[in-house]
C-alpha cells in the first residue's frame, strides 16, 4: 500500500477542528491491525456488518400496531441520526468518521417494540437480580460482549462512550465533554446496572459524543410527530402555536431550525449549544409528544397483553436453560454459537435478556405464538 493512499485516507485528520477528536486518538481495549481505513471509520464498518445492525429491520420506534408501510422503524431513525449529527459535525469540524459509528450503534441493544418493550424488559431484569436494563448500556454490551460470537468487536472508547452516553430522553441547554480513562468509562458502565441515577448525569467524552446525544432527539422529535399525524394520531394543527412559532410545524422545519441554532452556537466552541429560545422550544415539544404520542401510543389493553407475553417467553427460556433443552430455539438461534467464555460467565436470567434483547419485533411474535398453543 502506497504512502500516498494510506495519507487520503487520513488526510482529514489534520483538518479537523482543534477540539475534534482525532483518529489517531482512538483509544482500544484490545490491540488491533492497522489496515487502511482511519480508526473510527473501521468502527463504523465494524457495527454496520454486525448482526445487530441488522436486526434494526424489524424493530419498534414508536407505533408497533400499524400496518402502514410509511411509519419509522428503528433502522431509519438510527440513519436520520447518523445524518443530522453528520450535519452538524461537518459544519464544526469535527470528526465525521466518530459520529456516523456512534450514531449508527446508538440503538443497537434496544428490544422489540422500543421504549414499551424496554420499560418490561427492565422490570424482569431487577425482577431476576440483573439490575437495570436500559437499551444504551444494552447497545454496548452487544458491541463489547455479544457480538462475534460472545467474543466482541474491539470498537473504541470514544465510539462506547458516546452510544452510552446518548441518552435521548434528557436534553440540555449546553453539552461538553469530559475526559475519561478506559477504567472511568468501564465503572459508569458496570454502575449503571445497579444505580439508576447514573445514566442522567454521564456526560460524553468527546464532541463528538455530545452532537451524537442531541441528534438523537432532533431526529426522533419532528419524525414521531409525522408518523402520528399519518396515522391519525394526531392533527399537525394540535402542536401549540408557541412551540410552532420557534421551530414550526413539520419535520424539515423542525430538524432544520434546531440544526442552524446548534451550528451557530456551537461554532469554534468546546461545546454543543442551543440557543435558551430554541431550548425552551424543544423542551415544550418534548413534553407535548410524550403527553400526545408516546403515552398514546398503545392501549392499556395492548400494553397488559405485551407484557404477558415478556413475562411467558421470560420465564419459558428460563425453564429451558434448566433443563438444558438443547433443542430449543434459544440454543440453536443463540447460545450454540457463543463463545464458552460467554456461557461459562453468564447467568441464565443474563443470557435470556441477551436473547430477547436482540429480537426484532416479528421474532418475538413468532416465538410467542410457537409456545402459546
Amino acid at each position: 500500500m502506497t504512502d500516498d493512499i494510506l495519507k487520503n485516507m487520513n488526510k482529514n485528520d489534520d483538518l479537523l477542528s482543534q477540539y475534534a477528536c482525532k483518529n489517531s486518538e482512538a483509544i482500544r481495549f484490545k490491540k488491533m491491525t492497522d489496515d487502511i481505513r482511519p480508526s473510527f471509520f473501521r468502527d463504523a464498518d465494524k457495527i454496520l456488518y454486525s448482526l445487530a445492525y441488522k436486526r434494526y429491520i424489524d424493530k419498534t420506534q414508536v407505533f408497533s400496531n400499524s400496518d402502514n408501510d410509511m411509519i419509522s422503524k428503528r433502522i431509519i431513525h438510527v440513519q436520520f441520526v447518523s445524518k443530522i449529527a453528520r450535519t452538524i459535525g461537518r459544519a464544526l469540524n469535527l470528526n465525521e468518521d466518530l459520529i456516523e459509528a456512534a450514531s449508527l450503534g446508538h440503538d443497537l441493544g434496544h428490544t422489540p417494540f422500543g421504549h414499551v418493550g424496554e420499560k418490561f424488559l427492565n422490570d424482569l431484569s431487577l425482577k431476576n437480580g440483573e439490575g437495570y436494563f436500559n437499551h444504551n448500556v444494552q447497545s454496548v454490551r452487544y458491541i463489547m460482549d455479544l457480538e462475534n460470537n460472545g467474543n466482541g468487536l474491539n470498537v473504541s472508547l470514544q465510539v462506547l462512550d458516546a452510544i452510552f452516553c446518548h441518552n435521548g430522553e434528557h436534553i440540555d441547554l449546553q453539552y461538553k465533554p469530559i475526559n475519561k480513562s478506559k477504567e472511568e468509562f468501564l465503572y459508569e458502565y458496570e454502575q449503571s446496572y445497579t444505580n439508576s441515577e447514573i445514566l442522567k448525569n454521564v456526560k460524553p467524552m468527546t464532541l463528538e459524543g455530545c452532537v451524537v446525544r442531541i441528534s438523537d432527539v432532533i431526529a426522533y422529535i419532528g419524525q414521531d410527530i409525522e408518523d402520528a399525524i399519518r396515522i391519525g394520531r394526531l392533527k399537525r394543527d394540535d402542536i401549540p402555536n408557541e412551540i410552532v412559532d420557534v421551530l414550526g410545524n413539520n419535520n424539515s422545519q423542525i430538524v432544520n431550525t434546531i440544526i442552524l441554532d446548534i451550528i451557530e452556537n456551537s461554532y469554534n466552541k468546546n461545546c454543543i449549544c442551543m440557543s435558551s429560545k430554541i431550548f425552551n422550544s424543544l423542551n415544550e415539544l418534548i413534553k407535548f409528544n410524550y403527553k400526545n404520542i408516546y403515552l398514546k401510543a398503545n392501549s392499556d389493553e395492548e400494553l397488559k397483553l405485551l407484557e404477558n407475553k415478556f413475562d411467558y417467553l421470560f420465564n419459558l427460556y428460563i425453564r429451558q436453560l434448566s433443563n438444558n433443552s438443547k433443542n430449543e430455539d434459544i440454543f440453536t438461534a443463540f447460545l450454540n454459537d457463543m463463545s464458552n467464555e460467554y456461557l461459562k460467565n453468564t447467568s441464565n436470567a443474563r443470557k435470556v435478556i441477551d436473547y430477547i434483547s436482540g429480537m426484532t419485533d416479528e421474532y418475538f411474535l413468532n416465538q410467542y405464538k410457537k409456545y402459546v398453543k
